[in-house]
């Protein structure tokens, strides 16, 4: 197995060359521009206006894919850690945690064990967002299944 480079809070966002680099802007920008070009150059002519509702169905398409797979994610990793939490807080701890929204969960995944607790109590205080909870974060338990 490939050994996977620790992450941290400059390193665990994940692009996908492919994906990110070439397949999105393709879908999003040139697809729908390239079509707006043939609409106007070939007016009124009916498969130009066909082509470019195409396009930017495509676009959506592409957008709405990756955003709803990262919805179901984030409803997996709010899950994961309110199973974690339960499991690692102190009762007293637990009650405080139960007022964490999903996406301080999901900026809690990357917080070990140990300074979990202390971040629950300051996420809840400050009403801290997902970024400012990940920023915090000193031991990093790193996340490579991140889709």
């Amino acid at each position: 197995m490939e050994k996977m480079k620790p992450q941290t809070y400059a390193t665990h966002r994940r692009w996908e060359p492919l994906f990110h680099f070439f397949a999105l802007p393709v879908l999003v920008l040139i697809f729908p521009a390239w079509s707006i070009v043939h609409l106007y150059r070939h007016y009124p002519a009916p498969q130009s206006f066909v082509f470019l509702v195409f396009a930017f169905a495509i676009a959506v398409l592409a957008v709405y894919a990756r955003v709803f797979a990262l919805r179901v994610q984030d409803r997996l990793i709010a899950l994961e850690e309110r199973l974690r939490l339960e499991r690692a807080l102190s009762p007293d701890a637990r009650a405080t945690a139960a007022q964490l929204t999903d996406d301080q969960l999901i900026g809690l995944r990357f917080a070990s064990d140990e300074e979990v607790a202390g971040l629950v109590a300051a996420a809840c205080a400050e009403k801290l967002t997902r970024e400012q909870i990940k920023k915090r974060v000193k031991s990093w338990r790193p996340d490579y299944r991140r889709a």
